[in-house]
């Protein structure tokens, strides 16, 4: 297609990318009407629930409740969700409450983030725990998974009455989609068991992938370990670009979490009859583009259609950096070149968190260049085997100079919320 400008998904406000004059090919999921009235489709959804009974049924005015969300890498619009799931509740004292985000190996969030997040008034009133996956004096021990390795939750999880996982449903690049269990593993897991999980054979394999949910190793180590303590109850929702809520799929775990994954394979997955050499994608702005490390995802949906050897230009705003805490950064600055990460993570000896994260980024790097816009400074991209770029259309400029003025050229202007494949 030809016309003036695009705008990319990036930050809070977005970038404008002049596309006159090149032969773009611009990739969006299905777009999806924001739901009319969303506290109304919300009450119908959770009093009419799949494979469940209806939540205000599933819990008593004497029990307590774990309510697990995700952090402020995800888009769940928790502000308005949680005032829902309360009225719903409204038998349930406010003290019987926990609300734990579940942060993965990601920090805990700020006062500031979780007023954001879930809004001013629910940090008021409401327990609200960061969950930490390394401090083991706050989890208890859930089960052994099939797969042999023992799982820790935190323990306002393990010691609830009851338990309602919260996320957001769309194509994952190592879960096949995010959502259901992913909540809660690796959400409040133990960094042993998420390292497990997270392994370099787990990780290589190929079902490991975008949209995969059969025989995908990485689900499957997800739902075992989720399935060790009985979750009550699942309020996953799907969104559009304007972080609109666009369906619920609430009640039993596996049964809403795969409806929801059907939903969403038919609505995000875009085919194209063959790769292309230049791609040019984002990671769906803020907050999934805070950092390079959440910014690998929409590297690697690009990475989906590019032929080999060819480039990506990734506009991610990282103004959370690469980031400093966990050993990502630390993990790309290490080794000299792509080959050698590749190398030492393949290594049973090599344990260390964050390197699933590394590892697809090299197996993109081992195929592809990339080339990132951010607010990182030059040399902090450099280092983790990227090039910096200042100016999106001046990077695709220069590439046309070798390959020619009439390249095919594909966009994903929302990132990894459309997930494109060669038919």
């Amino acid at each position: 297609m030809s016309g003036a400008t695009l705008k990319l998904e990036y930050g809070e406000t977005g970038l404008e990318l002049d596309i006159q004059g090149l032969n773009t090919t611009v990739l969006r999921p299905r777009f999806i009407e924001g739901l009319p009235d969303e506290a109304a489709s919300f009450q119908e959804a959770v009093r009419q629930p799949r494979g469940a009974k209806p939540l205000k049924d599933a819990i008593s005015a004497d029990e307590t409740v774990a309510i697990v969300i995700p952090d402020i890498t995800r888009a769940l619009p928790s502000d308005r969700l949680l005032p829902w799931i309360f009225q719903e509740l409204k038998h349930v004292p406010a003290k019987n409450f926990t609300i734990i985000v579940g942060t993965g190996t990601h920090r805990g969030n700020t006062k500031e983030e979780l007023e954001r997040m879930v809004g001013e008034n629910v940090v008021a009133n409401y327990r609200i725990v960061n969950h930490d996956s390394q401090d083991y004096e706050t989890m208890a021990k859930a089960g052994t998974s099939p797969f042999g390795y023992d799982v820790y939750f935190n323990r306002h999880y393990v010691e609830a009455d009851r338990r309602i996982l919260m996320g957001f449903i769309e194509p994952h690049f190592m879960a096949g989609f995010s959502g259901g269990h992913k909540a809660v593993f690796p959400g409040v897991a133990n960094l042993d068991a998420i390292m497990e999980y997270h392994g370099y054979e787990n990780i290589a394999h190929p079902n490991s992938a975008w949209g995969m949910l059969e025989d995908n190793p990485t689900q499957a180590h997800i739902r075992a370990a989720g399935s060790l303590l009985s979750v009550d109850f699942l309020i996953n929702i799907t969104l559009n670009v304007n972080y609109e809520i666009t369906s619920f799929f609430c009640g039993d775990v596996t049964e809403a979490h795969e409806a929801g994954c059907r939903f969403s394979k038919d609505t995000a997955m875009v085919g194209v009859e063959e790769a292309f050499p230049i791609v040019v994608t984002t990671n769906s702005g803020y907050p999934l583009d805070l950092n390079l490390y959440q910014t690998v995802k929409g590297i690697a949906a690009a990475h989906q259609i590019a032929k080999p050897g060819g480039l990506i230009v990734a506009a991610g705003c990282c103004n959370d950096g690469i980031p400093e805490h966990g050993a990502f950064k630390d993990q790309l600055y290490r080794f000299a070149s792509a080959e050698e990460t590749i190398a030492a993570i393949k290594d049973p000896e090599f344990k260390e968190i964050d390197m699933w994260q590394t590892q697809k980024l090299v197996q993109v790097l081992l195929k592809n260049r990339i080339q990132l816009f951010s607010e990182l400074p030059d040399e902090a991209v450099r280092r983790g085997h990227i090039e910096p770029i200042r100016n999106i259309r001046e990077a695709i400029e220069a590439e046309l100079k070798t390959l020619g003025d009439d390249t095919p050229i594909a966009i994903l202007p929302e990132g990894p919320m459309t997930i494109p494949y060669v038919r």
